[in-house]
């Protein structure tokens, strides 16, 4: 090997394996969290719809 190389070698090597392992991490994670998040189906919206209507159509601007 010549005097000037510079390779990453085994610490490169590890500083990316752990930034590898965080990311798989992190995507797992998300996945959980986004899994929870409930989802109103159509009748929901428009049942809503329906209310808020009916609310906005009250005397003197109550809601």
């Amino acid at each position: 090997m010549p005097v000037g190389d510079v390779s990453p070698g085994l610490l490169g090597f590890l500083v990316v394996a752990a930034m590898g392992f965080a990311l798989f991490l992190l995507v797992k994670s998300m996945n959980k969290q986004i899994s929870k998040i409930e989802v109103p189906s159509e009748a929901d919206l428009a049942k809503e719809d329906r209310e808020h209507g009916e609310k906005s159509r009250e005397p003197n601007g109550a809601h």
